[in-house]
């Protein structure tokens, strides 16, 4: 990243930075904030996502939530309060589908479907850590494999 003063450039290089570092975590992903605080009234990262990687369906209730795909591709995937998916939306810029917001209060996740994808994500600040109602209580904990395995192959079949 080259920085002017307060000027940032998003770069091969950045992306690939940060694709290496999800590839090392065993989460699959990492952020990169663009913001400069977990106060910032806006909240503006790269998230590089690896096949894999487990997003629990959530919500943010009261902001919205804007994805865009730098590169790479995935599936968003929508949901009822029983967990029963109501919609998904494939993204990939390499076929003119580059991003989606989400409105408030919607249930969602991500199938990420190609090594390499990072998108650029915004929303409301500052940050706060999802609370109770905001995790889907019908999807597996994270630290559940089998049920997060089970999850992301119905996911995968609904592709």
């Amino acid at each position: 990243m080259t920085v002017m003063g307060d000027i940032k450039t998003i770069t091969e290089d950045l992306l690939d930075d940060v694709t290496a570092q999800a590839k090392a975590n065993a989460r699959l992903r990492m952020n990169y904030n663009l913001h400069h605080s977990l106060e910032a009234g806006v909240q503006r990262m790269l998230n590089a996502l690896e096949p894999g990687t487990y997003l629990r369906p959530h919500r943010h209730l009261g902001k919205e939530e804007t994805y865009l795909v730098l590169r790479g591709s995935l599936v968003a995937f929508f949901y009822d309060d029983e967990g029963h998916v109501t919609g998904k939306v494939f993204l990939s810029p390499s076929e003119g589908k580059y991003g989606l917001e989400i409105p408030a209060g919607v249930w969602h996740s991500i199938l990420v479907l190609q090594s390499g994808t990072v998108i650029f994500e915004v929303k409301q600040g500052p940050y706060r850590p999802l609370v109770a109602e905001e995790v889907a209580s019908w999807s597996p904990e994270p630290a559940d494999a089998n049920g997060v395995a089970v999850f992301m192959e119905h996911l995968s079949a609904l592709v």
